[in-house]
């Protein structure tokens, strides 16, 4: 058995609670041998400490920026947050950073809006919260947004549409990495109905 990928998902102040806790999810139960899980999966934030997300729930990143060991997988998420994130110039150079060593850049929701600041959206086609469609489009003119996508998949680069389709996404990217069967084995134990006829 190879070993697990190690999976981290970017926090921060204002970021949508389930645009990581959807992903973190899928992510913790997919597995092919029952107690061997294929993904590590851990947080993040600029200084490790404490944050505060969507409508006040507070979590506890396990590391800050400087001590995230090697990503395989790199997640970020949306949320009012991306606003101010956006112009983070730290964070911004560490995704971008971490990104090029990654095999997989995915982003939910408005987290598309810092993939786009990094620059990991040129040349791609993408899809963000239908509220902030025109938003990324301005952001980054020069990508293909679609605003009628739950999720957008490049290759390296997949990003999904709002908030619950971060899960859609989640589980398309577990079909990819370990098989459609433990794609459905995992939606099944989360009782969430999956494959659906979405626009992908």
């Amino acid at each position: 058995m190879d070993a697990p990928r190690t999976l981290a998902i970017v926090l921060f102040d204002e970021a949508e609670v389930l645009d990581f806790c959807g992903p973190f999810e899928v992510f913790s139960l997919a597995r092919r041998e029952p107690e061997t899980p294929d993904f590590h999966v851990l947080t993040v934030s600029a200084d490790g400490n404490l944050i505060s997300a969507r409508n006040g729930l507070r979590v506890h990143p396990d590391c800050s920026l400087a001590d995230c060991p090697r990503v395989d997988v790199l997640l970020v998420p949306g949320g009012m947050g991306t606003r101010q994130e956006m112009h983070n110039v730290e964070l911004i150079d560490w995704i971008r950073t971490r990104a090029e060593s990654a095999e997989l850049v995915l982003s939910v929701c408005t987290g598309a809006l810092l993939l786009a600041k990094a620059g990991l959206l040129e040349g791609c086609e993408a899809t963000t919260h239908h509220l902030a469609i025109d938003l990324l489009r301005k952001v980054a003119p020069e990508i293909t947004v679609h605003a009628d996508r739950r999720f957008v998949d490049n290759g390296k680069v997949v990003t999904s549409a709002g908030v619950a389709a971060g899960i859609d996404m989640s589980l398309h990217v577990v079909g990819r990495l370990l098989g459609e069967e433990i794609a459905r084995a995992t939606a099944r134990h989360m009782e969430y109905p999956w494959p659906t006829n979405v626009t992908r």
